[in-house]
Protein backbone atom coordinates (compact mmCIF):
# COMPACT_ATOMS: atom_id res chain seq x y z
CA UNK A 1 0.00 0.00 0.00
CA UNK A 2 1.64 3.44 -0.75
CA UNK A 3 -0.35 6.86 0.82
CA UNK A 4 0.78 9.98 -0.59
CA UNK A 5 0.37 13.21 1.95
CA UNK A 6 0.16 16.41 0.83
CA UNK A 7 0.84 19.47 2.64
CA UNK A 8 -2.21 21.27 1.83
CA UNK A 9 -1.17 24.72 2.52
CA UNK A 10 1.57 24.45 0.54
CA UNK A 11 1.84 27.31 -2.54
CA UNK A 12 2.22 24.34 -5.18
CA UNK A 13 -1.58 22.91 -4.20
CA UNK A 14 -2.98 25.59 -2.48
CA UNK A 15 -5.51 25.96 -5.27
CA UNK A 16 -8.38 23.59 -6.50
CA UNK A 17 -7.16 23.11 -9.75
CA UNK A 18 -3.65 22.81 -8.90
CA UNK A 19 -4.94 19.77 -6.39
CA UNK A 20 -7.15 18.37 -9.41
CA UNK A 21 -4.04 18.72 -11.37
CA UNK A 22 -1.63 16.58 -8.70
CA UNK A 23 -4.27 14.34 -8.06
CA UNK A 24 -4.95 13.53 -11.85
CA UNK A 25 -0.94 12.98 -12.17
CA UNK A 26 -0.66 10.92 -9.08
CA UNK A 27 -3.72 8.67 -10.89
CA UNK A 28 -1.63 8.48 -14.19
CA UNK A 29 1.45 7.01 -12.65
CA UNK A 30 0.19 5.50 -9.67
CA UNK A 31 -3.53 4.57 -9.80
CA UNK A 32 -3.23 2.70 -6.52
CA UNK A 33 -2.31 5.01 -4.52
CA UNK A 34 -3.95 6.59 -1.54
CA UNK A 35 -4.04 10.54 -1.03
CA UNK A 36 -4.58 12.73 1.91
CA UNK A 37 -4.24 16.37 1.98
CA UNK A 38 -3.89 17.73 5.23
CA UNK A 39 -4.76 21.15 6.96
CA UNK A 40 -4.28 22.60 10.43
CA UNK A 41 -5.40 20.38 12.40
CA UNK A 42 -4.13 17.16 11.02
CA UNK A 43 -1.50 15.18 13.36
CA UNK A 44 0.99 13.85 10.51
CA UNK A 45 2.58 11.92 12.99
CA UNK A 46 -0.41 10.11 14.23
CA UNK A 47 -1.40 10.09 10.54
CA UNK A 48 1.60 8.14 10.01
CA UNK A 49 1.79 6.20 12.40
CA UNK A 50 -1.93 4.82 11.74
CA UNK A 51 -0.72 3.83 8.21
CA UNK A 52 2.66 2.27 9.03
CA UNK A 53 -0.05 -0.31 11.93
CA UNK A 54 -2.22 -0.82 8.45
CA UNK A 55 1.11 -1.88 6.70
CA UNK A 56 1.88 1.10 4.11
CA UNK A 57 5.23 0.30 2.45
CA UNK A 58 5.44 3.93 1.18
CA UNK A 59 4.18 7.42 2.81
CA UNK A 60 5.25 9.83 0.68
CA UNK A 61 5.75 13.72 1.44
CA UNK A 62 4.28 15.72 -1.04
CA UNK A 63 5.55 19.56 0.14
CA UNK A 64 8.36 21.09 1.14
CA UNK A 65 11.38 19.86 3.96
CA UNK A 66 8.78 20.86 6.47
CA UNK A 67 6.52 18.07 5.21
CA UNK A 68 8.80 15.52 4.46
CA UNK A 69 10.36 15.95 7.99
CA UNK A 70 7.07 15.44 9.58
CA UNK A 71 6.91 12.53 7.86
CA UNK A 72 9.68 10.95 7.93
CA UNK A 73 10.15 11.75 11.96
CA UNK A 74 7.32 9.08 12.31
CA UNK A 75 8.89 6.44 10.19
CA UNK A 76 12.44 6.41 11.66
CA UNK A 77 12.89 2.99 12.85
CA UNK A 78 10.28 1.28 11.01
CA UNK A 79 10.00 -0.94 7.60
CA UNK A 80 8.09 1.89 5.93
CA UNK A 81 9.90 3.88 3.26
CA UNK A 82 9.36 7.34 3.24
CA UNK A 83 8.56 8.86 -1.03
CA UNK A 84 9.19 12.54 -1.72
CA UNK A 85 7.76 14.85 -3.81
CA UNK A 86 9.12 17.72 -3.95
CA UNK A 87 6.26 20.87 -4.00
CA UNK A 88 8.39 23.41 -1.86
CA UNK A 89 10.35 26.19 -2.19
CA UNK A 90 14.08 24.78 -1.66
CA UNK A 91 13.89 20.81 -1.00
CA UNK A 92 16.98 20.12 -0.19
CA UNK A 93 16.26 16.63 1.12
CA UNK A 94 14.93 15.77 -2.40
CA UNK A 95 17.93 17.13 -4.24
CA UNK A 96 20.34 15.21 -1.74
CA UNK A 97 18.53 11.75 -2.32
CA UNK A 98 18.36 12.26 -6.43
CA UNK A 99 14.82 12.67 -6.52
CA UNK A 100 13.76 15.28 -9.58
CA UNK A 101 12.38 18.41 -8.76
CA UNK A 102 8.87 17.99 -11.54
CA UNK A 103 6.13 16.18 -10.33
CA UNK A 104 5.55 13.45 -12.90
CA UNK A 105 9.51 12.23 -12.55
CA UNK A 106 9.10 12.42 -8.89
CA UNK A 107 5.70 10.34 -8.32
CA UNK A 108 7.82 7.89 -10.96
CA UNK A 109 10.27 7.29 -8.81
CA UNK A 110 7.47 6.05 -6.37
CA UNK A 111 6.63 3.54 -9.18
CA UNK A 112 9.42 2.46 -10.28
CA UNK A 113 12.68 3.31 -7.74
CA UNK A 114 13.90 1.37 -5.03
CA UNK A 115 14.39 1.53 -1.54
CA UNK A 116 17.86 2.85 0.73
CA UNK A 117 18.74 3.44 4.03
CA UNK A 118 19.68 6.94 5.24
CA UNK A 119 20.61 8.79 8.41
CA UNK A 120 19.22 10.98 10.26
CA UNK A 121 19.97 13.75 13.09
CA UNK A 122 18.00 13.70 16.12
CA UNK A 123 17.92 16.71 19.02
CA UNK A 124 16.65 15.30 22.07
CA UNK A 125 13.14 13.50 20.96
CA UNK A 126 13.12 15.67 17.63
CA UNK A 127 14.55 14.37 14.40
CA UNK A 128 15.39 16.10 11.49
CA UNK A 129 16.72 14.91 8.29
CA UNK A 130 18.68 18.28 6.80
CA UNK A 131 19.90 20.30 9.60
CA UNK A 132 18.97 22.01 12.35
CA UNK A 133 19.62 25.84 13.87
CA UNK A 134 19.90 27.90 16.83
CA UNK A 135 20.48 31.35 17.52
CA UNK A 136 19.53 33.87 14.82
CA UNK A 137 18.44 31.64 12.13
CA UNK A 138 15.46 30.29 14.08
CA UNK A 139 14.83 33.50 15.41
CA UNK A 140 14.40 34.87 11.95
CA UNK A 141 12.54 32.07 11.02
CA UNK A 142 10.03 32.63 13.81
CA UNK A 143 10.13 36.21 13.17
CA UNK A 144 9.22 36.01 9.57
CA UNK A 145 6.32 33.52 10.27
CA UNK A 146 4.69 35.91 12.58
CA UNK A 147 4.65 38.93 9.58
CA UNK A 148 3.30 36.02 7.37
CA UNK A 149 0.58 35.76 9.70
CA UNK A 150 -0.03 39.41 9.21
CA UNK A 151 -0.19 39.41 5.40
CA UNK A 152 3.67 40.44 4.49
CA UNK A 153 5.38 38.04 1.15
CA UNK A 154 7.36 35.63 2.39
CA UNK A 155 10.62 36.91 1.00
CA UNK A 156 9.52 40.42 1.80
CA UNK A 157 9.38 39.29 5.77
CA UNK A 158 12.61 37.39 5.33
CA UNK A 159 14.58 40.90 4.34
CA UNK A 160 12.38 42.64 6.96
CA UNK A 161 13.52 40.24 9.86
CA UNK A 162 17.02 40.19 8.65
CA UNK A 163 17.45 44.14 8.89
CA UNK A 164 15.80 43.34 12.36
CA UNK A 165 18.33 40.76 13.82
CA UNK A 166 21.40 43.14 12.23
CA UNK A 167 19.86 45.87 14.65
CA UNK A 168 19.37 43.95 17.99
CA UNK A 169 21.57 40.70 17.41
CA UNK A 170 23.80 40.06 20.77
CA UNK A 171 26.24 37.10 20.91
CA UNK A 172 24.85 33.82 22.87
CA UNK A 173 27.20 32.02 25.33
CA UNK A 174 27.47 28.10 24.92
CA UNK A 175 28.99 25.14 26.42
CA UNK A 176 29.67 22.33 23.39
CA UNK A 177 30.07 18.90 25.66
CA UNK A 178 31.62 16.59 22.59
CA UNK A 179 33.87 13.72 23.24
CA UNK A 180 35.01 13.83 26.74
CA UNK A 181 36.17 17.84 26.07
CA UNK A 182 33.66 20.89 26.64
CA UNK A 183 33.89 23.80 24.34
CA UNK A 184 32.99 27.00 25.33
CA UNK A 185 31.45 29.70 22.19
CA UNK A 186 30.59 33.18 22.02
CA UNK A 187 28.28 33.39 19.05
CA UNK A 188 24.75 34.82 17.45
CA UNK A 189 23.96 31.05 15.56
CA UNK A 190 24.65 27.64 15.61
CA UNK A 191 24.15 24.83 12.55
CA UNK A 192 24.16 21.16 12.81
CA UNK A 193 24.35 19.03 9.35
CA UNK A 194 22.89 15.68 8.91
CA UNK A 195 26.34 14.52 7.80
CA UNK A 196 29.15 16.92 5.87
CA UNK A 197 28.00 19.71 3.26
CA UNK A 198 30.20 20.06 0.76
CA UNK A 199 32.54 23.50 1.01
CA UNK A 200 32.43 24.04 -2.76
CA UNK A 201 28.73 24.68 -2.59
CA UNK A 202 26.22 25.87 0.49
CA UNK A 203 25.64 24.22 3.72
CA UNK A 204 21.87 23.83 2.53
CA UNK A 205 22.61 22.90 -0.55
CA UNK A 206 24.45 19.83 -1.32
CA UNK A 207 25.85 16.58 0.76
CA UNK A 208 27.99 13.90 -1.02
CA UNK A 209 26.70 11.50 1.33
CA UNK A 210 23.71 10.64 3.90
CA UNK A 211 25.41 7.78 5.17
CA UNK A 212 28.15 8.77 6.89
CA UNK A 213 26.72 8.40 10.53
CA UNK A 214 27.88 11.69 11.69
CA UNK A 215 26.89 15.04 12.36
CA UNK A 216 28.93 19.01 11.13
CA UNK A 217 28.84 20.93 13.69
CA UNK A 218 29.01 24.75 12.47
CA UNK A 219 30.01 27.77 14.50
CA UNK A 220 30.64 31.35 12.98
CA UNK A 221 32.82 33.29 14.29
CA UNK A 222 31.14 36.25 15.94
CA UNK A 223 34.07 39.29 14.73
CA UNK A 224 31.58 41.39 13.10
CA UNK A 225 27.49 43.16 13.49
CA UNK A 226 27.47 43.06 9.87
CA UNK A 227 28.72 39.43 8.76
CA UNK A 228 26.67 37.69 11.17
CA UNK A 229 23.73 39.13 9.73
CA UNK A 230 24.41 38.71 5.70
CA UNK A 231 25.41 34.37 7.38
CA UNK A 232 22.07 34.83 8.64
CA UNK A 233 20.01 36.16 5.62
CA UNK A 234 21.79 33.23 3.30
CA UNK A 235 20.60 31.03 5.88
CA UNK A 236 16.85 31.91 6.13
CA UNK A 237 17.47 32.26 1.62
CA UNK A 238 18.94 28.53 2.11
CA UNK A 239 22.53 29.97 1.47
CA UNK A 240 24.43 29.75 4.31
CA UNK A 241 27.87 29.35 2.85
CA UNK A 242 30.42 26.70 4.50
CA UNK A 243 33.58 29.00 4.40
CA UNK A 244 36.41 30.49 6.73
CA UNK A 245 33.86 32.62 9.00
CA UNK A 246 32.88 29.10 10.67
CA UNK A 247 34.41 26.63 13.23
CA UNK A 248 33.56 23.34 11.67
CA UNK A 249 33.50 20.14 13.97
CA UNK A 250 32.45 16.67 12.94
CA UNK A 251 31.04 13.75 15.56
CA UNK A 252 28.41 11.20 15.64
CA UNK A 253 27.05 13.41 19.47
CA UNK A 254 27.43 16.01 20.99
CA UNK A 255 25.68 18.06 23.84
CA UNK A 256 25.18 22.21 23.92
CA UNK A 257 24.10 23.61 27.44
CA UNK A 258 22.68 26.97 27.65
CA UNK A 259 21.79 29.33 30.28
CA UNK A 260 18.59 29.87 28.76
CA UNK A 261 15.34 27.44 30.40
CA UNK A 262 14.35 27.26 26.92
CA UNK A 263 15.41 27.77 23.17
CA UNK A 264 14.01 28.15 19.75
CA UNK A 265 15.37 25.29 17.74
CA UNK A 266 14.95 25.09 13.83
CA UNK A 267 14.49 21.56 12.14
CA UNK A 268 14.46 21.75 8.86
CA UNK A 269 13.33 24.88 8.76
CA UNK A 270 10.46 24.32 11.01
CA UNK A 271 11.22 26.36 14.47
CA UNK A 272 10.27 24.43 18.27
CA UNK A 273 10.97 25.19 21.33
CA UNK A 274 13.15 23.16 23.56
CA UNK A 275 14.83 22.71 26.84
CA UNK A 276 18.57 22.37 27.21
CA UNK A 277 20.90 20.63 27.23
CA UNK A 278 20.35 19.90 23.90
CA UNK A 279 21.21 16.13 23.35
CA UNK A 280 22.32 16.05 19.71
CA UNK A 281 23.31 12.78 17.95
CA UNK A 282 23.59 10.68 14.83
CA UNK A 283 20.84 8.00 14.00
CA UNK A 284 22.77 5.96 10.97
CA UNK A 285 20.63 4.56 8.76
CA UNK A 286 17.16 4.56 10.24
CA UNK A 287 15.34 6.37 7.44
CA UNK A 288 14.40 3.92 4.84
CA UNK A 289 13.73 6.09 1.63
CA UNK A 290 12.63 5.57 -2.04
CA UNK A 291 15.06 6.72 -4.46
CA UNK A 292 15.45 6.64 -8.28
CA UNK A 293 16.36 2.97 -9.29
CA UNK A 294 19.15 3.64 -11.65
CA UNK A 295 20.99 6.14 -9.32
CA UNK A 296 23.89 4.47 -7.06
CA UNK A 297 23.57 4.09 -3.30
CA UNK A 298 24.89 7.24 -1.39
CA UNK A 299 28.16 6.27 -0.62
CA UNK A 300 29.33 5.56 2.89
CA UNK A 301 31.68 8.84 3.85
CA UNK A 302 34.88 8.56 5.06
CA UNK A 303 34.66 10.87 7.69
CA UNK A 304 37.70 13.37 7.24
CA UNK A 305 37.48 16.97 7.13
CA UNK A 306 33.83 18.84 7.58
Amino acid sequence: MMHIIVNGAGAAVVEADAREAFAAAVERVLPHARITITDANTDISALVADLVRQGATVVAAAGGDGTVNAVASALVDTSTALGVVPLGTLNHFAKDVGVPLATDAALEVLATGRVTAVDVGQVNDRIFVNNSGLGLYPEMVFNREQRQKQGAPKWRAAFVESVRAFVRYRRWHIDIDMEGQQRHRHTPAVFVGNNQYSLEATLAAERRSLVGGHLCLYVPHPEARLKLAWLSLRALFGNPRADHDFDKILSRAFTIRSRHRRVRVSLDGEVTTLEPPLEYRSRPLALRVMVPKADEAPAADSGAGC
